[in-house]
């Protein structure tokens, strides 16, 4: 079977009708639909939970550069960047967090209309979370072609923060093939270069695919079961 033609499908197709198509599935056959989603389901809550700890682990370090900043200044040091540093870990934080606490339900939803009746609730609710999946995937898509542009470009820091030349051949290792790995270290130096702003935006691509993600999960859990996997709504 050749596999072209269907490979070659342009990306709002991948991105807009293929997760549509799935929910339309599982509306329609919710028996299969639960079997074969099941497994993923579980998966995918695994997923959110890591990126809450990372979120988490993002959101000490904004701590322990608040408490390097306090040390330097009373040692009559300087800690030149911190500010920046602090910055990308408070937007990693956010957007790591993104995923793991929607299904938390401590994002804002205006639940009047839902409260009226379970019929009109499934729907509303189902609507309300169609539009978000579309937004949220637009939104990620955009956040990636941002990423690549900023690394195409070379786009640096107008701060005083940088980072070892090196962490950034690791990083740009997951984008590359292996057989690019050893002139890439070839060309790599041993010292500080400014921050390139792709990396800080990683996270923001991370965590935006991340809630698309959830978005459409959280659709075919109520198309299915009746109900999503927000487990409360933090403000009514």
């Amino acid at each position: 079977m050749d596999w072209k033609p269907f490979l070659g499908l342009p990306l709002w197709f991948w991105l807009f009708v293929l997760p549509s198509l799935i929910v339309i599935f599982c509306a329609i056959f919710k028996r299969v639909a639960s079997a074969i989603f099941k497994p993923v389901w579980a998966l995918l809550d695994k997923l959110y939970d890591l990126s809450g700890v990372i979120a988490a682990l993002f959101m000490i370090t904004i701590l322990l550069i608040i408490v390097a900043q306090m040390l330097v200044r009373w040692f009559g040091l300087q800690f030149p960047g911190s500010t920046d540093y602090a910055g990308y870990a408070m937007a990693a934080t956010s957007f790591f967090a993104l995923a793991h606490a929607l299904n938390r339900g401590s994002h804002i939803r205006v639940s009047i209309l839902l409260n009226l009746n379970n019929y009109t609730r499934f729907w509303l609710d189902a609507f309300a979370l169609f539009i978000a999946s579309l937004t949220a995937t637009y939104f990620a898509r955009f956040a990636i072609k941002t990423t690549i542009f900023s690394e195409m470009l070379n786009d640096r820091t107008q701060g005083l923060d940088q980072v070892p030349e090196r962490v950034l051949t690791v990083v740009k290792m997951f984008g590359s093939s292996p057989a690019n790995w050893a002139e890439m270290w070839a060309d790599s130096g041993s010292g500080w270069v400014y921050t390139p702003i792709w990396l800080p935006q990683i996270a923001m691509s991370i965590g935006s695919v991340l809630l698309a993600i959830a978005l459409w999960d959280n659709l075919t859990r109520l198309v299915v079961q009746g109900r999503s996997a927000i487990r409360m709504e933090t403000v009514e």
